[in-house]
């Protein structure tokens, strides 16, 4: 089968040498273990962070990708729930475990050290695969898993958003944010997002947030802070660094604040009187649980979800994928067809 292939990490000017599309064995199954044959990937920004070897304990070489959408090929033995035939999709996250709260120690996400998702095949626990909305074309519904389940569980998990709430994204733009814009409209909250690119902030307006600012404006938080009616109660933050005292700052007395991230590094001066004075809530989190991706899947087809894609790749145009993510063009998710 093809498959893209992490020969070495480097910088991205070196993509096309330590990316190559190669021939590579068909997986085998092992019990309860179902083979997809992939029809679409997209691209995370798990996969170019560790193509430029910024994750730790890297195995090379590597097939990296998280997510899929595609058709069952072969199921092994203990598999009833699934055919031949099959559209699916994938739940990237290995062995969360029995709590619901945090992860296991074993927990691990497709595409590293497992082979993931960049490929004409992929082997997977049954228990990862989950029907394909059948709303959705193979493209649409492959943009889902990695990004889809990390942004349900923020805003549905922890933030316990409802309708009415008034919610700031900072970062607006990626895959994530992408579909916290997403659920949270279709949810009846009123949006508003930051980025440091214009386009991006259009492109959120158009799909349906109320306002949006610019974070290079050094007054960009007393901005949102007055277009929100100085009554915003939740915050989704990727970013980090000063941009989470910023959101500290703006938030109303009660609110709720989720971190994803921190793309701008840590936080350098979080009040902690700001914190108690304001009887504020901060939650972490990161991926989802298995239940959190049933319930994701849930909800995309209860309000019939359309996800939001800036461009489609062949397998071989891969290394232009991965520039787009580093260079932050993307406004949505990156597709790859198999």
């Amino acid at each position: 089968m093809k498959a893209a292939v992490l020969r070495q990490t480097g910088i991205i000017q070196n993509i096309r040498e330590n990316i190559l599309i190669e021939d590579v064995p068909v997986p085998e199954l092992l019990k309860d273990e179902i083979l997809i044959r992939v029809n679409s990937a997209s691209v995370n920004h798990r996969d170019l962070w560790i193509s430029k070897g910024m994750y730790s304990k890297i195995k090379l070489p590597a097939v990296l990708g998280s997510d899929c959408s595609g058709t069952v090929a072969a199921v092994s033995t203990g598999v009833k729930e699934f055919k031949s035939g099959d559209d699916v999709i994938l739940n990237p996250g290995l062995n969360w475990g029995d709590n619901e709260n945090f992860q296991s120690s074993e927990f691990s996400i497709l595409g590293m050290p497992d082979d993931g998702t960049f490929a004409e095949y992929v082997k997977i626990s049954k228990s990862n695969v989950f029907r394909k909305p059948e709303h959705l074309t193979h493209e649409q519904a492959a943009s889902i898993p990695l990004a889809g389940v990390t942004a349900y569980r923020a805003l549905f998990r922890k933030l316990n958003l409802s309708s009415g709430d008034k919610l700031l994204i900072t970062g607006a733009g990626g895959g994530v944010s992408a579909f916290v814009l997403l659920f949270a409209l279709n949810a009846g909250a009123e949006v508003y997002v930051t980025s440091g690119n214009d386009l991006k902030i259009e492109r959120a307006l158009f799909l349906g947030a109320k306002a949006g600012v610019n974070y290079n404006d050094p007054d960009w938080h007393n901005k949102i802070k007055l277009l929100s009616g100085d009554s915003l109660n939740t915050v989704f933050d990727s970013s980090g660094g000063d941009t989470f005292s910023k959101c500290m700052e703006i938030i109303n007395p009660g609110g709720r604040i989720v971190s994803v991230g921190a793309g701008l590094g840590s936080v350098k001066d979080l009040s902690i009187h700001k914190l108690y004075w304001k009887q504020l809530k901060l939650y972490g989190s990161a991926m989802g649980s298995e239940n959190d991706f049933s319930d994701m899947l849930n909800f995309i087809n209860e309000k019939k979800i359309i996800p939001v894609i800036i461009t489609t790749l062949a397998l071989n145009d891969i290394h232009k994928g991965f520039q787009m993510m580093n260079d932050a063009q993307q406004s949505g998710k990156i597709i790859i067809t198999l």
